[in-house]
């Protein structure tokens, strides 16, 4: 089922007369439906990270989704290069390259290294907020299918691979505690290969 245009504006319309003398064209319609779809599809993966008891929850995910998508709409919305193919190319280029290298650097500071302990933790919750302004840039400029795969497949990764994984860490585990295995594997005491 599509939805248009048309079909949405008897029902955001009215609900936008509050504000004064602002007529709304079928674009600042498109526009307000890209930017909510962005904070809602940034808040659902936020829950699942409250849910979790991570540091970025809804709040911060749908910001980042939200702010991702208010970059790309005001960069490609600008009047000079509408028309301009060469021009809105390189403007998309730099704002996917632009927002995703700086919402690395955000992720990036999730990330916490335990040197004794030989683990790293924050790894999922960097990779969340990566892919969360990812879907932002897509809610943005990219078809809403498009929007609705990408969501529904980020949501099961961290739904449904988290136990899985914990799965095969277990396995990894008692492997390691049943000591080396197979021809390439043996090890004596002192590291070293016997033979």
């Amino acid at each position: 089922m599509t939805i248009t245009l048309g079909q949405v504006r008897p029902i955001i319309a009215p609900r936008m007369r509050m504000l004064p003398a602002m007529e709304l064209t079928d674009q600042d319609i498109e526009n307000l439906l890209r930017l909510s779809g962005a904070a809602s599809v940034g808040m659902a993966i936020g829950i699942n990270r409250d849910l979790r008891g991570k540091p970025t929850g809804m709040r911060t995910l749908g910001l980042v989704c939200l702010g991702a998508a208010l970059v790309a709409l005001t960069g490609i919305q600008l009047p000079e290069i509408i028309g301009h193919p060469d021009a809105t190319s390189r403007v998309v280029q730099g704002i996917i390259q632009g927002v995703m290298t700086g919402i690395g650097f955000v992720g990036a500071g999730a990330v916490l290294r335990d040197q004794k302990a030989l683990e790293v933790h924050g790894l999922t919750t960097a990779a969340t907020v990566w892919v969360t302004a990812a879907l932002g840039i897509a809610c943005a400029i990219a078809p809403w299918h498009l929007v609705a795969v990408a969501t529904f497949i980020t949501l099961v990764l961290l739904v449904i691979a988290s136990p899985l994984e914990r799965v095969f860490e277990r396995a990894g585990q008692a492997r390691a505690a049943n000591g080396p295995t197979g021809d390439g594997d043996k090890i004596d005491g002192t590291g070293r290969d016997p033979q």
